[in-house]
């Protein structure tokens, strides 16, 4: 089993791909928002988890298996969230002018997310999401479903990132 260095930590995560939930121990610094995480330099090729379930989600029946460390390609993730209860602080500010919420259903694979955007008052939706040419996109008040397992319980989260190139946005 892997040791964590002094100046690493593990922070619970949930990892989602085309077929796959995935939920483990992120193992980064210490000195990084693991909610923002994948927005900074240095992302690895690969996230490394410790005490990992994993969720595949593209056979008959969904099935899962555990691995003490599990290696996920990072061009592979749709969305990435901390594992409810876990939570940081949003990342912006709420009085930031020219700038509104805006609800949005998002298709993530095999998951329906219902949550909102921080978007600009000054363009409409299909402007902002040609322009923003951002990796990650934050998705706010998020309630994500699992369109293939129904009786899988509601994850709720204050916010997650999601790679916009992998997603359809339904308004």
């Amino acid at each position: 089993m892997y040791t964590l260095a002094p100046d690493e930590k593990a922070t619970a995560v949930m990892v989602y791909s085309r077929a796959k939930l995935i939920h483990g121990d992120l193992v980064t610094k210490n000195n990084l928002r693991v909610n923002i995480w994948l927005r900074t330099q240095g992302v690895p090729n690969y996230i490394h988890l410790l005490k990992t379930q994993v969720l595949f989600l593209d056979g008959a029946s969904p099935k899962s298996l555990a691995y003490n460390e599990y290696f996920f390609p990072t061009e592979r993730i749709i969305a990435f969230h901390l594992a409810p209860p876990n939570s940081e602080p949003l990342d912006y500010d709420p009085d930031e002018a020219n700038r509104a919420m805006m609800e949005v259903n998002m298709f993530l694979g095999a998951f329906l997310l219902k949550g909102k955007l921080r978007v600009s008052t000054h363009t409409d939706f299909a402007t902002s999401i040609e322009v923003s040419h951002m990796n990650w996109l934050s998705v706010y008040d998020a309630e994500i479903n699992n369109l293939l397992v129904p009786q899988m319980p509601a994850i709720r989260v204050s916010m997650l990132l999601v790679d916009p190139r992998q997603v359809s946005f339904g308004l």
